[in-house]
């Protein structure tokens, strides 16, 4: 018998070590430094058996690649590590109806494999226009259905079908996120989780019709993040429902049809049903509990502490076997909670670079996308040296020996003191606060004159409207100054005539499309705590992602592939100049463009993708190089920018 579990997981960990660079390359201007920083962050993960009836874990490894790999779990003895080209992760697994493992690639495709095989195929794409595949459910005969973004869209895959789109459109119109999945067997039905304005639809995979069934006063949550079913339980079985913001679950009654009630405590990544049916397993803030699922009114059984949350779990026998996100392997005896702990030995891998930026010593730091962690290259000694511990760091700044990181999810905020050793238990990042509602703090700047932080916002999923944030040095007092452009986000800030300076997009969180058809650049006045003036300096420019000061003094910006210069004394747009066409708007605009003044007096840039030059003078510009993006510059004038997982330099002294 095969049995399975699946979930995401996240976390990462890799020794403060430095280690060398990659060689150089050919062109002499320019140099690969090589993947900065990796990481062994697990998601998507399920429990099989093989032919001989001995259990195996699957696991996804992000990366660039990603890998498939797979474990024995009576010895944790590697077995499989396979590349998943054309994509860098995965959030779910299944295993179908015909023994074929299924993985969907986090960039839209979806994969197969057979266990106790080598080989992985790629399917290809599910749907055309889908980026990202969420979640599978297995239905009959060996069809897998999965749920997709940003259209909103459920696919079914038969081997002799192929692909098709089940309800032939978006689950629900306007809405970008089918987050979660499940099959009913009993009824052939198909129940999907929406977001980032929650909804839950009942879906028949045969006719395509849909039915909605969230009760209205849950609509105003994120997602229906997570669905899990519970079979043979007494008086019908039934359907767990977690919905986000909130964090909690509701439980539906599929033989009655009615929601009966709400469980607040308590993660659904995983669980796992025991034989008397009606009790199952799931974690909670790392510790490990169980209730019955026919007692709404019943205190829950905790187990076990430290745990950890589960990416997977499956019973067999009187053993819980478990698998969480931090990849340790655990096992539960049920009849003595004793609790045994092993670690899955995971190859780490390269992971994208999300930020860049020069530290206070002259090193090059960056920040992983997804998977976080922090690497700091050193240009004098070639060597990087890795931070691991906190999430996905969004933007950077400096002040003194300090070092600033807006964190996301939920736009956390910290402070590293570079002169003391980084320890994450010592909190030294330190903590230093995030602010309700807001989600991913792209731009970081150091105010020198008032010694202040400031953070400019995007907010949570599915909203309008990003805060600009500020935190005290001297008071240590962080500070939300609100929303000042309505539903507008914050990107890109800078200071000029004694006041700070912030570029505007008029997109908001993933999962809502923008209200405002023009980005805003505006003043914010340090001692008086208000906005002064607002602009616009780029007529039908939907975001402004980069500011610095010029070599005049001013404010020069890219906004929407155009750049401009506005004098911030005289209030107003002295010249502007398209450097690239600008993509259409699909969704949203958080970062297309940086620019940093070279000492030369030149000022670099990177956008559309493209590293390029500008003169000053006569605003004519040079496209340098492609595959270019983010962008820092060191102490002796050499250009740093981002191929995926590499940290690629440019050195204008060599042209």
């Amino acid at each position: 018998m095969l049995f399975q579990l699946r979930s995401l997981g996240l976390l990462i960990i890799f020794a403060l070590s430095p280690f060398i660079s990659f060689a150089q390359n050919s062109d002499a201007r320019l140099t690969n430094l090589g993947p900065q920083i990796k990481a062994a962050m697990i998601q998507g993960s399920i429990f099989i058996q093989d032919r001989e009836g001995k259990a195996l874990i699957y696991t996804v490894v992000r990366g660039n690649p990603a890998h498939l790999v797979a474990f024995k779990a009576e010895n944790q003895e590697l077995i499989l590590d396979q590349p998943l080209p054309g994509t860098d992760g995965a959030w779910d697994m299944e295993l179908a109806s015909d023994g074929w493992l299924y993985i969907p690639g986090a960039k839209g495709t979806l994969y197969k494999h057979f266990p106790g095989t080598t080989t992985v195929e790629n399917l290809g794409i599910v749907l055309p226009g889908e980026t990202t595949v969420w979640n599978l459910a297995a239905g009959k005969n060996g069809e897998i259905f999965g749920a997709t973004y940003p259209g909103c869209r459920v696919f079914r895959y038969h081997p002799k079908d192929g692909f098709s789109d089940v309800a032939k459109g978006p689950l629900i119109q306007g809405e970008n996120y089918v987050r979660s999945l499940v099959y009913y067997g009993k009824t052939a039905k198909l129940y999907a989780g929406v977001g980032s304005h929650a909804g839950l639809i009942e879906l028949d995979p045969k006719t395509g019709s849909k039915l909605s069934m969230l009760p209205d006063e849950y609509k105003n949550k994120e997602f229906v993040y997570s669905l899990e079913i519970l079979k043979g339980v007494p008086g019908g079985d039934r359907m767990l429902t977690l919905i986000t913001n909130g964090s909690f679950t509701l439980v539906y009654n599929l033989q009655t049809r009615k929601f009966e009630y709400q469980i607040d405590e308590m993660d659904m990544k995983a669980v796992s049903q025991t034989g008397q049916n009606n009790r199952f397993y799931y974690t909670y803030r790392s510790g490990l509990y169980s209730r019955d699922i026919s007692l709404s009114q019943q205190a829950p059984v905790k187990h076990a502490d430290n745990v950890g949350s589960a990416n997977a779990m499956r019973i067999i026998g009187r053993q819980l076997f478990i698998l969480n996100s931090d990849a340790e392997y655990l096992i539960l005896d049920l009849d003595h909670d004793k609790l045994s702990r092993n670690k899955l030995n995971v190859p780490g891998q390269p992971i994208a670079i999300q930020s860049i930026m020069k530290g206070p010593d002259g090193r090059i730091w960056s920040g992983g996308y997804l998977a976080g962690g922090h690497a700091a290259y050193d240009p004098k000694t070639n060597t990087t040296t890795s931070y691991p511990g906190l999430h996905q760091t969004e933007g950077m700044t400096v002040k003194d020996q300090f070092i600033y990181f807006g964190i996301y999810p939920k736009g956390l905020m910290y402070e590293y003191d570079s002169r003391k050793p980084w320890d994450i238990k010592a909190s030294n990042p330190k903590f230093l606060g995030q602010v309700s509602d807001q989600s991913r703090p792209f731009a970081v700047l150091s105010d020198q004159e008032s010694g202040k932080i400031f953070f400019g916002m995007v907010p949570e999923y599915g909203m309008l409207g990003g805060s600009l944030v500020s935190y005290d040095t001297h008071k240590a007092k962080l500070q939300s100054h609100g929303v000042l452009v309505k539903d507008q986000s914050i990107v890109s800030l800078t200071y000029a005539n004694h006041l700070v300076w912030a570029g505007t997009t008029v997109s908001g969180g993933l999962g809502i499309m923008p209200s405002t058809q023009e980005a805003k650049l505006f003043s914010w006045d340090v001692q008086k705590g208000l906005k002064v003036d607002e602009f616009v300096p780029v007529p039908g420019a939907k975001a402004i992602t980069s500011m610095i000061i010029g070599p005049d003094g001013n404010i020069w910006g890219m906004a929407s592939g155009t750049l401009f210069v506005f004098d911030p004394k005289a209030k107003k747009l002295i010249r502007s100049k398209q450097i690239y066409q600008a993509g259409v708007l699909r969704s949203h605009v958080w970062r297309d463009a940086f620019l940093v003044l070279h000492p030369s007096g030149k000022i670099y840039g990177t956008g559309s993708n493209q590293l390029f030059r500008v003169d000053p003078k006569t605003l004519d510009h040079e496209f340098i190089e492609k595959s270019a993006s983010l962008l820092a510059m060191d102490d002796l004038g050499r250009i740093y920018f981002h191929r995926s997982a590499e940290l690629w330099r440019y050195d204008p002294a060599k042209e």
